[in-house]
C-alpha cells in the first residue's frame, strides 16, 4: 500500500497522485502513451482499471480482451475501430463497450490528445491479447 493510501475500517482511499504511472510499451502502442494504473482489485476479483493518455496520433495495437473492456472517455477526441468495422470518433463522456474477444484498437485523433479510463477483467491472469500494429492506412481510414 502506498504512503498516500488511507484505510479506515475496511475502506481504503488511494490518494490522487499515488498511482503507478508508466509509458505505454512500444510493443503495444504507437506514439506517446502514458498509463496510470488506478486500481487492481484484490483476489478473488479480477478487474483492473487505468487512466490511459494518448498524445495526438498515438494509438493501441490491434488487440482483444478475453472478458471484454469498457472505456470511459475523459478528455480530448479519439478514435476506435473493431476489425472489419468503420473508424468511430469518441469524445469526453462517451462510454465504449467492447465485447469479449473482439479485435479492436483505440487512440487519439490526429489533431487532439485523448484520455480514457480503461476497465477490464483478467481470465487466467490475462487481460489482453496484443496483436499487430495499426497501419497508418488503417488509422487514416
Amino acid at each position: 500500500m502506498s504512503a498516500n493510501t488511507e484505510t479506515i475500517g475496511v475502506v481504503s482511499v488511494a490518494r490522487a497522485g499515488s498511482h503507478n504511472t508508466f509509458a505505454g510499451p512500444a510493443e503495444w502502442f504507437s506514439g506517446t502513451v502514458n498509463i496510470e494504473m488506478l486500481f487492481i482489485a484484490p483476489d478473488p476479483a479480477t478487474v483492473s482499471g487505468g487512466l490511459v493518455s494518448f498524445e495526438p496520433g498515438a494509438r493501441t495495437n490491434w488487440h482483444s480482451h478475453p472478458l471484454g473492456q469498457t472505456l470511459l472517455v475523459t478528455a480530448g477526441s479519439g478514435l476506435i475501430q473493431h476489425w472489419g468495422g468503420p473508424v468511430q470518433e469518441i469524445r469526453p463522456g462517451d462510454v465504449v463497450s467492447i465485447p469479449a474477444g473482439v479485435k479492436h484498437w483505440h487512440g487519439a485523433a490526429a489533431d487532439s490528445a485523448m484520455s480514457h479510463i480503461a476497465i477490464q477483467e483478467s481470465l487466467d491472469g490475462n487481460s489482453a491479447d496484443w496483436m499487430e500494429k495499426v497501419s497508418d492506412e488503417q488509422y487514416a481510414s
